[in-house]
């Protein structure tokens, strides 16, 4: 069968186009937040890329994202959503950090309620919280962590920030 506009194809072999993007119907919802929200992200460090800034802002409740800063992986991104997360060069580690300076068991991130902690877990190099070597230490929004060579910093979820500021 040929095709009446277009007598060289068949109407076999013809291809199907999408409708151009700026004509598809949007299946995407934004979610809206408050004016503090806003100011939560516009107060993050200036090295927040727009990825980051994306998923820091998606963060569920009872949850928070680490980002290596320095070290190596720099710009890896560990999402910290369960009641205890390991961190080390042991290979099952929840976040496995491959470099000598890591302990194989070096650090846990523990969860309680919405906030979390860091705790030592008895490393060769230690664990620093915002320049300081600690045995456990509360973690606020835009600490930094260091484990051997990587500095993390850490985002709490905006939503757990927004409930503990109404308070």
């Amino acid at each position: 069968m040929i095709d009446s506009e277009n007598p060289e194809h068949s109407a076999g072999d013809m291809p199907v186009s999408e409708p151009p993007v700026s004509e598809q119907p949007r299946t995407d919802e934004t979610a809206r937040y408050g004016d503090d929200f806003g100011a939560q992200l516009a107060a993050l460090d200036g090295d927040v890329s727009p990825e980051e800034l994306d998923a820091i802002g998606a963060l569920p409740s009872r949850s928070a994202l680490l980002v290596v800063r320095r070290g190596p992986n720099v710009g890896a991104r560990f999402l910290l959503d369960a009641d205890t997360t390991t961190v080390g060069r042991h290979p099952e580690a929840d976040i496995f950090l491959d470099d000598v300076t890591v302990s194989r068991r070096h650090a846990e991130f523990i969860r309680h309620g919405s906030s979390f902690q860091v705790e030592d877990l008895g490393s060769l190099n230690g664990t620093y919280f915002d320049g300081v070597r600690i045995e456990t230490g509360l973690l606020g929004d835009g600490a930094e962590v260091q484990v051997g060579k990587f500095r993390l910093t850490f985002y709490a979820s905006r939503l757990d920030l927004a409930h503990l500021a109404g308070r």
